[in-house]
C-alpha cells in the first residue's frame, strides 16, 4: 500500500492532542451532568428532505449511497430513500424529539457531543467534519423564560472550567430588536434583522444601504438601527442606555427586561469563572436564522477573532412541531474542533503524555514477566493505569522509553526474596520502597492532563 494522502478539512489528532479533546469533553459532560442534562447520541444521517431548505447550506451537504445502487432506485419513503450526513446537531434533536416526545419527560434537557459534517471550503476553524458540543432545553407547547437564563449560566459554568483563552458571550434579544424596528415604523422587520446581522463583514455605511434598499427603512430609521447596535454593556445600564434612544414599544420592553434578566442570572457563574468568561449585551448580535424568536448568543474567544464565533445559539418557540404540539426550546452550541484544533496546532494546549499509563513496569528478564505483571495487575486493581516494559532491556533504557512516552514513573520488582519492591519518579529522580497493594502516584500523575501556555485570565485583568 502506497502511503496515503491526507485529505484536507478532516483533522485527526494525535494521542497527546486527543488527551486534550477528551478531558474537555470530559469536563463538559460532568458541568452538564451536575445540571440535570441527559446525553443522547443521535444516527449520522438524517432525510435530505429533512436537511435541504434551499439555502446555502444545501451546497454543503453530504449525501450518503450505496456504491452499488442504481441512480433510479431512490424511493424518498423506503429504505433507500435519500439520506445526508447531519450539517450540525440542531436538526437531528428536532427530529429526535418529535420522534421519541412520548418517551421523554417535559422540559427535556439534553447535551449532545457529536461529530458533523459539511462540505465547504477546508480552512483554519472551518473543518468538513467537526465535534459540537449542544444543550438545549424543550417543552411541551411551552417553555418559560427562565430557561433561557438556566442554559447560558450552565454554558458559562462550563466553558469556564476549561483551560482556554478568554470566551466573550455576547448575548441579545430578537425582540428587543424587532420591538425597537416595529417602533421605528421599519416595513420589513426580519429583512432588517438579516442586514443588521452582516455587521461583523461589512461596515455600518454599507449595512446602513442595505437596510434602505432590502428593509425598507428611510436614512434616518436606518441610522437609529446602528445606533442601537452599537450598544454593548455588561451591567443593568443596559436599560437607560436603551430606553435613552426614545424608541417605544410593548415588545422591545419585553426584550429588554428578558436580556437585562440573562446579564443578571450569568454574574455569579461570570465571577465564579475567574475572568475565563464574560457576558455582555452586544445589541448587533441577531443570528440571522429566522427561527430564533428571543434570548440570541455568539461566543468568542479572546486572541481568536479570526475564527469568527466558536459557539452561539438561543430560543426557539417552533423549531419542531408535529402539527398538534409544538416544542419550544432554548440551546447553545459550542463548537469543539473549530476550538481545540487551531490552539492544539499552535502548542497552546497539549496532553501532559501520549499516553494513559502512569507507571512503566521494569522487566528484569523474560522469566520475571509473570512477577511484572502481577505488579501491573495490582496497580490496575486501583484505578493506576500501568504499562509492562516490553523487553527485558538495561534499567536505563526502561526508563529512557518511559521518558519517551511520559510515563512519570518506573517501577522495580524485587528480584531477591526479602528485598522490596522500589518505584522511580524519573523527573526528580527520587526512588523508593513500594507496595504495589499500597502505593499510589500524586493525584496530578494519575490520567494525562491539558497542558496550556495559556496566562491565568484574572492575572490579565490586574
Amino acid at each position: 500500500m502506497s502511503k496515503p494522502t491526507p485529505l484536507s478539512g478532516f483533522p485527526e489528532l494525535l494521542p497527546a492532542a486527543r488527551t486534550v479533546e477528551r478531558e474537555v469533553v470530559a469536563t463538559l459532560s460532568r458541568t452538564f451532568e451536575l445540571h440535570g442534562y441527559a446525553n443522547i447520541e443521535t444516527r449520522a444521517v438524517e432525510p435530505l428532505d429533512r436537511m435541504a431548505k434551499g439555502g446555502e447550506i444545501d451546497k454543503e451537504l453530504y449525501v450518503l449511497r450505496r456504491l452499488q445502487a442504481p441512480d433510479d432506485s431512490a424511493d424518498d419513503t423506503g429504505p433507500d430513500r435519500q439520506l445526508g450526513l447531519h450539517f450540525d446537531l440542531t436538526v437531528p434533536f428536532a427530529r429526535y424529539v418529535l420522534e421519541h416526545a412520548g418517551h421523554l419527560e417535559f422540559p427535556f434537557r439534553r447535551y449532545q457531543i457529536q461529530p458533523a459534517w459539511r462540505g465547504e471550503r477546508p480552512q483554519e476553524g472551518r473543518y468538513r467534519q467537526f465535534t459540537q458540543a449542544d444543550i438545549d432545553i424543550v417543552g411541551k407547547d411551552e417553555l418559560p423564560f427562565h430557561h433561557d437564563v438556566e442554559v447560558m449560566r450552565v454554558m458559562v459554568q462550563a466553558l469556564g472550567s476549561l483551560p482556554l483563552p478568554r470566551l466573550s458571550f455576547q448575548v441579545n434579544n430578537r425582540k428587543l430588536i424587532q420591538g425597537f424596528y416595529r417602533g421605528l415604523g421599519i416595513a420589513d422587520v426580519t429583512a432588517a434583522i438579516r442586514q443588521i446581522d452582516k455587521l461583523d463583514k461589512l461596515a455600518p455605511e454599507a449595512v446602513a444601504e442595505l437596510l434602505v434598499e432590502n428593509a425598507g427603512a428611510t436614512r434616518e430609521q436606518a441610522a437609529r438601527c446602528l445606533e442601537l447596535a452599537t450598544i454593548r454593556v455588561s451591567d443593568h445600564t443596559l436599560v437607560q442606555r436603551v430606553q435613552a434612544l426614545g424608541v417605544d414599544d410593548e415588545l422591545l420592553s419585553r426584550g429588554l427586561v428578558e436580556l437585562s434578566a440573562v446579564l443578571e442570572g450569568c454574574a455569579d457563574a461570570v465571577r465564579a469563572s475567574d475572568g475565563r468568561v464574560t457576558v455582555e449585551a452586544n445589541l448587533r448580535i441577531a443570528r440571522g436564522l429566522d427561527y430564533y424568536t428571543g434570548t440570541v448568543v455568539e461566543i468568542f474567544m479572546e486572541g481568536y477573532e479570526r475564527l469568527k464565533s466558536v459557539g452561539g445559539g438561543g430560543r426557539y418557540d417552533a423549531l419542531a412541531s408535529d402539527g398538534r404540539t409544538t416544542y419550544p426550546g432554548v440551546g447553545i452550541s459550542f463548537g469543539l474542533s473549530r476550538t481545540l484544533v487551531p490552539l492544539i496546532s499552535e502548542g497552546v494546549l497539549t496532553g501532559s503524555r501520549a499516553v494513559p499509563s502512569a507507571v512503566l513496569v521494569a522487566l528484569a528478564d523474560e522469566e520475571s514477566r509473570l512477577t511484572s505483571e502481577r505488579v501491573a495487575d495490582s496497580l490496575r486493581s486501583r484505578g493506576i493505569a500501568c504499562e509492562v516494559a516490553p523487553s527485558p532491556q538495561k534499567y536505563g533504557r526502561q526508563i529512557r522509553y518511559a521518558e519517551r512516552r511520559g510515563i512519570p514513573f518506573v517501577w522495580f520488582p524485587a528480584t531477591e526474596t526479602g528485598v522490596s519492591d522500589q518505584v522511580r519518579d524519573i523527573r526528580s529522580g527520587d526512588q523508593v520502597d513500594a507496595d504495589a497493594a499500597t502505593w499510589t502516584p500524586p493525584h496530578a500523575d494519575l490520567r494525562p492532563t491539558i497542558v496550556t501556555t495559556i496566562d491565568n485570565p484574572e492575572e490579565n485583568t490586574q
